[in-house]
């Protein structure tokens, strides 16, 4: 069965190769992305895929922008804008860790409270969260962006029982990491600030966590498992992909509750 399917953060990345592969299996897709280049990166890559999507400019930081959501009707919500940078808690600039949050936590939570209102006046639809296995996972260097992932499913948590009486879905989805850039970039960002002269964590250990970073999966895996988790009607309340990433999300959380300090 069609579903009418909006995203937001469709201009890149996982979100926009899931957009056009809905798209391929006759949903109706609104994508929103963050500028007008990546609307006109996208009309282009619809047209080469000679599929038809609804594409519009929504940075979700912004209000007005924010406020164009309430022109279209759609049955699946996701959830999807999101930026990432990585750094040591301690040094890194605190204006980085409001961005991110203002970004991915309540930006993000703006965009899904007006979904749950056209939901809850339907009395049907579904809300997926893009998170990461950075909602469950941390480790150094990573905690600004694991922070506000776990925040995330704190709150898609919260919001899948309170929609239930309204008869609205609230689900994640937690992927990997996949080489879509959107890891690389958060390596790079913190060099643009970290200075050896002044700051005290070792450039080495993180050049290290860097190199560690490097194994990303094939990003047509996790749009393949998106493009069929996304329209069903039924399916867990997350979806943490690939196999491997689940097992370790598993295990950091039980390993939580035996380490010692």
């Amino acid at each position: 069965m069609s579903k009418k399917i909006f995203f937001t953060g469709a201009g890149t990345g996982l979100a926009k190769g899931a957009a056009l592969g809905l798209a391929k299996e006759g949903h109706h897709v609104v994508a929103s992305v963050e500028n007008h280049p990546q609307v006109t990166s996208l009309k282009e890559a619809a047209a080469k895929a000679n599929v038809e999507m609804e594409i519009f400019k929504m940075d979700i930081t912004n209000p007005a922008d924010r406020e164009r959501m309430h022109r279209y009707d759609y049955d699946v919500f996701v959830a999807n804008a999101a930026v990432n940078e990585g750094g040591p808690l301690g040094e890194v600039p605190m204006s980085a860790f409001r961005n991110l949050f203002e970004v991915n936590v309540f930006s993000t939570l703006e965009t899904a409270r007006i979904a749950a209102a056209h939901f809850v006046e339907k009395r049907s639809g579904k809300i997926i969260f893009m998170s990461s296995m950075a909602g469950v996972m941390a480790s150094e260097y990573t905690g600004l962006y694991a922070a506000s992932k776990h925040a995330l499913e704190a709150i898609a948590k919260s919001m899948y029982q309170e929609m239930k009486e309204f008869n609205v879905q609230v689900a994640t989805i937690n992927p990997g990491p996949f080489s879509t850039g959107f890891n690389d970039r958060a390596v790079e960002e913190k060099w643009e600030w970290y200075d050896e002269e002044i700051h005290y964590t070792p450039k080495e250990k993180m050049k290290e966590k860097d190199q560690a970073m490097a194994d990303q999966y094939d990003p047509e895996d996790m749009i393949a498992e998106m493009v069929n988790i996304i329209p069903k009607h039924s399916h867990k309340f997350r979806t943490a992909y690939p196999d491997k990433t689940a097992e370790a999300m598993r295990e950091e959380e039980k390993d939580n509750w035996e380490k010692e300090i």
